[in-house]
């Protein structure tokens, strides 16, 4: 069902926030403010790592029974830290997809029974979306802002124009960054979550020493893939066992992410400064693998030779959070937009749907297009 007309009252919007649409439980309650600002009161999060580590990545039905079990708490849990009654709040947003849809599923009802009961608006929570307002969390960023969307599942440049208004850049061709990451680690045997691991391994690593292949050579655009990286450095993991070759073989797998993600970056920069002209240039990167500091390092100095500000959240809130969901629905509301109890929990919802159906990364399937 589209978004409805409401009216919210003059002065802050006190919102919480569900999130399920992985492997956290998470519920956050966030006031904004009518001049932008925003205020975390609680940010509560059950991590599942401990379940899925034997498994080696994440498993749905795992996921989505662990959120069954803790969602009632973790929410008791964001309104206790926040020290406010159900009654203080004035909306409920929940991430509506795209994820798991087991585990939306649970979010999802749970932010609508709490919606009914109060008898308070439900803002339905496209998860991207939550990821593009979550720098805001930390920092005044006014908009529009070119984003580099960059998690485990995700890896896209988009023009952010306002809410609800994302145009897309690029995307990735195959696997998403963060999920390259989690798989060459997997493949060098290193413990889930792999991504972290893999950062460890690489500290003081050469990245000079094994040379792995660039992908989408002489392509234009900002697209990315990542497949062909993961392959190679794959099959180079099998014959590296000593210690410092593993530490090298991690430190060229990061170095070459990286540099991907920094001249897709660049190219979009160009774009974006064609379509907003004299806008102030803002460059906000946001998702799990923003949590890693060679990717952070690497792209500030990007941004910095094109003129562009950098920011990116607080590292508590690069991976998945309900403090993200709870802003976005924050900044929904604001803008007059709440969804009916209909609303469905959606496996995939690009930001920029017009541009996932008229070019579309993947060929789209009954669960829709992808981002």
């Amino acid at each position: 069902m589209a978004p409805q007309p409401n009216t919210p009252a003059s002065g802050a919007l006190t919102l919480l926030g569900i999130e399920t649409s992985c492997d956290e439980t998470a519920a956050s309650v966030v006031r904004r403010w009518p001049d932008g600002r925003c205020e975390v009161l609680s940010s509560i999060i059950s991590s599942q790592i401990a379940a899925h580590a034997p498994y080696g990545g994440v498993v749905p039905e795992i996921a989505a029974r662990a959120h069954v079990e803790t969602i009632d708490g973790i929410i008791a849990e964001a309104m206790s830290e926040a020290a406010l009654t159900f009654a203080a709040l004035d909306g409920v947003a929940a991430t509506a997809g795209p994820g798991l849809v087991g585990g939306v599923m649970v979010g999802l009802s749970a932010g609508k029974a709490i919606a009914l009961a109060l008898g308070k608006p439900l803002i339905a929570v496209n998860h991207l979306e939550g990821h593009a307002v979550s720098a805001r969390l930390g920092a005044r960023i006014d908009y529009p802002f070119l984003l580099l969307l960059v998690s485990g599942g995700h890896c896209q440049l988009l023009d952010v124009e306002g809410v609800g208004r994302c145009r897309r850049l690029g995307s990735t061709m195959d696997d998403a960054a963060g999920e390259a990451f989690d798989k060459i680690a997997k493949s060098m045997g290193l413990p889930y979550p792999g991504g972290p691991a893999l950062e460890r391994l690489a500290e003081g690593g050469d990245p000079m020493r094994f040379v792995l292949p660039r992908a989408l050579v002489g392509r234009q655009g900002c697209d990315f893939s990542f497949s062909g990286l993961k392959t190679a450095a794959a099959r180079m993991a099998e014959g590296v066992t000593d210690p410092v070759d593993r530490r090298d073989l991690a430190a060229a797998v990061q170095a070459a992410i990286s540099r991907q993600l920094a001249e897709r970056s660049e190219r979009a920069m160009a774009i974006y400064l064609r379509a907003h002209g004299g806008a102030e240039r803002r460059f906000v990167v946001a998702g799990g693998v923003a949590a890693n500091a060679t990717v952070r390092a690497t792209l500030q100095t990007v941004a910095g030779a094109q003129g562009f500000s950098f920011t990116a959240p607080p590292l508590v809130y690069c991976t998945d959070n309900a403090a993200m969901i709870a802003l976005a629905g924050a900044e929904r509301l604001a803008a007059g937009l709440t969804n009916g109890l209909d609303a469905a929990a959606r496996p995939r919802w690009p930001l920029d749907e017009t541009a996932a159906l008229a070019s579309p990364t993947h060929v789209p399937g009954r669960k829709g297009a992808k981002a």
